[in-house]
């Protein structure tokens, strides 16, 4: 790579990181074939491709951080740090192709550098240089990147509106359900109230009853020692014990004597 390419403070910080990663790269998969145990070679496969996914985010700030500075150098200078990006790239891409190679040995099918599935970075959207755009090309770009740009935020918009729409029909049906509650609490408040005054109005008539059974057990035993008084009076006619009770009066024979005799004596 061309090191006395002249480049921004903040060009050269990224730069730094970017070839400190490409070191650990190197000796990563150098210490792959001194790994037996097919365990530990997965492992450091998958530290090495996490090593890989952050390169590629910093291939792609280098870009950034390219086209910003791109007005201010000149175009020899902008075509060199091309030039070193693209090696950059093929860098990468070389140790992406090598972690493939493992990866198939192994058997693992578990790792993924990229999330779009693409793991060359040359194949992305962005890697068209500048330098070999022009100012229309350039600014077709920008309204472009733009007009994705106002598209995005007019669906963030509508999702925020969806989700405020929803949060409002969430909060009306919890209020709804909340005064429904209420209600069945009040029902379960009154039903509570109707049973305790049944209970009591059982209670009463189940002592009205016992009442009514106690005078009705009374009246049973008055007539039933009434039937047993006429009873032996029609036996035992002559009894003198029962004699003078109410109702059973002596034969009219006697009465008729009784009258007679006082008669005469008048």
């Amino acid at each position: 790579m061309a090191s006395d390419v002249p480049m921004s403070p903040e060009l050269e910080q990224v730069d730094g990181e970017i070839q400190d990663i490409f070191r650990a790269l190197q000796n990563g998969f150098q210490k792959m074939d001194k790994i037996k145990d097919s365990n530990r070679q997965s492992k450091q496969l998958e530290d090495l491709t996490g090593k890989m996914r952050e390169c590629k985010r910093l291939i792609k700030e280098f870009d950034r951080i390219l086209k910003e500075d791109e007005k201010n150098n000149s175009a020899d200078v902008n075509k060199q740090l091309n030039d070193k990006k693209q090696l950059m790239i093929k860098e990468l891409n070389s140790y992406v192709t090598l972690r493939k190679t493992y990866q198939s040995s192994l058997g693992n099918k578990r790792i993924e550098l990229f999330d779009t599935g693409n793991d060359q970075v040359a194949e992305d959207n962005n890697v068209q240089m500048a330098s070999e755009m022009s100012n229309q090309q350039l600014m077709d770009a920008g309204r472009k990147q733009m007009d994705q740009t106002d598209q995005v935020i007019e669906r963030s918009k509508k999702v925020v509106a969806q989700t405020v729409e929803v949060g409002s029909q969430t909060a009306a049906a919890l209020t709804q359900q909340t005064e429904q509650m209420k209600r069945i609490g009040n029902e379960l408040d009154s039903v509570h109230f109707s049973l305790k005054k049944a209970s009591q109005m059982v209670k009463e008539i189940g002592r009205q009853v016992a009442t009514d059974k106690c005078i009705m057990a009374f009246l049973f035993l008055i007539v039933c020692g009434v039937i047993a008084i006429i009873v032996v009076k029609i036996v035992n006619p002559h009894n003198k014990n029962i004699r003078d009770i109410p109702g059973l009066a002596p034969p009219a024979q006697n009465r008729k004597l009784l009258s007679i005799e006082s008669f005469g004596s008048l």
